[in-house]
């Protein structure tokens, strides 16, 4: 286990490299010129040719690419043309709001992603079937901005009860993670019912049965192991995915957290600030997988990684 983590590990330096490439060229391609926008409408081409000159974009693309490697492998991503911060401060102070938000998003989805799918799989065809299986249809069909502006609109604007702006209070973090971690939660719930199923047709739940074992027994004991093999990939999947799925949601809630951060930079053609994210992104994809597959032997210990 151990040398399977270091090679994972090892491998992340050539994944991250074709990673900081491609997002170094598509982030030059974006149309616009961070420098006229850092000096200002008003200034003349003399300002923005020292502005250009101050933020290193004079340089021929490959110099810039090296410089920017260089330097990120030291963690230093250079400083947010928008603000003059460092890059390492303005996303230090925007990813735990975002981390959070996702947690939370996390847990009830997979709670309830797994109730639904167990519970539609054991009473399979039946009421509780439909009804799960149509909730999760709906979760997933609906646009994740638009379920936010419904719930704004709702209980927000009508009844009043809950905040929609910043993360004061626990209070706020009801609306974004609800229309966050709903599709996660449908997903969650019809990829749970389809490994239940497979797994309730196995002999070894038959003989449990067969022993006198009772249904309940049967399906926490012997079947849920066995299911969340498949479960956690998707576990780790999802959670990656509400990571960068977390902009939309965060814009519709001016949400203090990365995704807004990123929108303005992209706004902005802030390089430094776009680029790092992105690469924070990937990497917690990344991360992510590596964490999957460790889960793997931990859920079941006759997996074994050579």
């Amino acid at each position: 286990m151990f040398s399977f983590v270091i090679k994972r590990l090892l491998g992340l330096i050539p994944t991250l490299l074709l990673v900081a490439v491609l997002v170094f060229l598509f982030v030059h391609l974006l149309p616009g010129d961070p420098a006229r926008l850092a000096a200002g409408p008003e200034a003349d081409d003399k300002t923005v040719a020292l502005v250009r000159a101050d933020l290193g974009l004079d340089k021929p693309l490959p110099e810039q690419f090296v410089n920017f490697f260089l330097n990120a492998a030291r963690g230093d991503f250079g400083h947010s043309i928008r603000t003059k911060r460092p890059v390492s401060e303005e996303i230090s102070a925007r990813f735990w709001p975002t981390l959070w938000l996702t947690v939370v998003a996390m847990v009830w989805a997979v709670l309830f992603g797994l109730i639904i799918g167990i519970s539609s799989a054991v009473w399979r065809n039946q009421w509780p079937d439909r009804l799960g299986m149509t909730l999760a249809v709906s979760g997933i069909s609906f646009p994740a901005f638009s379920l936010g502006i419904l719930l704004v609109q709702v209980f927000s604007v009508k009844l009043g009860w809950l905040p929609t702006v910043g993360d004061d209070t626990w209070l706020h973090y009801i609306l974004p993670s609800i229309t966050l971690g709903a599709a996660v939660a449908a997903v969650m719930a019809r990829f749970t019912r389809s490994s239940f199923i497979e797994i309730l047709q196995e002999d070894f739940v038959r003989t449990a049965r067969a022993k006198g074992l009772t249904e309940t027994v049967v399906v926490i004991k012997h079947c849920l192991r066995n299911a969340l093999i498949p479960v956690v990939t998707m576990m780790g999947l999802q959670f990656g995915f509400l990571l960068g799925g977390s902009i939309l949601v965060e814009v519709v809630f001016n949400w203090p957290g990365m995704g807004r951060l990123l929108v303005d930079a992209v706004e902005m053609r802030d390089y430094p600030v776009i680029q790092a994210e992105i690469l924070l992104f990937s990497l917690e994809f990344i991360f992510i997988n590596l964490v999957v597959d460790v889960l793997y032997a931990v859920i079941n210990p006759s997996i074994r990684f050579k």
